[in-house]
């Protein structure tokens, strides 16, 4: 089985660390390819970054040249991840709905901790959307810029467990979820110090893509995520295919 995890920036040493996530939980057998898209910004905090990461990640997964069984959209409250199911044909998981979905197994309520303030309106959006709000009991922000995460990861962890904390005390939710793809790897040592359980959303989807996989299952294409009518398109910087008709994925 090959699983195709993008990140949503452009950020090669982020990339890396979500790969480290996903193949530390994958089983054996399972081949995590991380691939990063060719243009786009070097982190999405906002809808103008996360629109033309979702252009991106089209590009990098539909340029991939080898058969792959599902894929992973490894960036949190981002937009992009309907237009790949109507492209593929095979389980396209992201890493917001499998993390929310996830936590919601382990306890009655969850929070969210994300990095700025500015991301908590888009997330908040993204699981409204995807109907798993209701047991949402916060979205919080660390205040900690996406590049940062790398740059000063012991202020990140302790800003991230602070906010964590307050989500049990005063959200009194019962689990966290990391609302960054790149938070990917550091459900431990933010699960010891807040002493609930902590969803890696990387970590969520790939093991949930796994199971699509092994179940023969994938989205839909009956009506919503079916795929685009043929017609061509002028500009388009995914591919030089010409009509999206022709830059669908077919399973192995």
């Amino acid at each position: 089985m090959r699983i195709l995890v993008a990140n949503v920036n452009t950020t090669e040493s982020m990339t890396e660390s979500i790969a480290a996530s996903a193949r530390a939980v994958a089983a054996p057998g399972t081949e995590i390819v991380a691939i990063t898209p060719r243009f786009g910004a070097d982190s999405c905090e906002g809808n103008f970054e996360s629109y033309l990461a979702a252009i991106a990640v089209m590009d990098a997964v539909t340029s991939y040249p080898e058969p792959f069984d599902a894929v992973v959209q490894a960036g949190y409250g981002e937009h992009g991840r309907e237009g790949l199911q109507e492209l593929l044909d095979v389980p396209v998981v992201d890493i917001t709905e499998a993390a929310a979905s996830t936590a919601m197994f382990l306890g009655h309520k969850y929070s969210v901790v994300t990095t700025l303030d500015r991301a908590v309106p888009l997330i908040e959006d993204r699981l409204k959307l995807a109907g798993l709000d209701a047991r949402c009991a916060s979205v919080r922000a660390s205040g900690m810029a996406v590049l940062e995460l790398e740059e000063e990861p012991e202020r990140a962890v302790e800003a991230i467990i602070s906010e964590a904390m307050r989500a049990v005390t005063q959200d009194k939710a019962e689990v966290i979820v990391l609302g960054c793809g790149g938070m990917a790897g550091l459900d431990e040592q933010i699960r010891q110090r807040a002493g609930v359980p902590v969803v890696d959303g990387v970590a969520s989807a790939v093991t949930i893509a796994e199971s699509l996989v092994r179940m023969r299952l994938s989205t839909s294409k009956v009506r919503t995520y079916a795929a685009p009518r043929p017609k061509t398109v002028i500009g388009w910087p995914l591919n030089s295919a010409g009509t999206a008709a022709q830059l669908q994925n077919t399973r192995p």
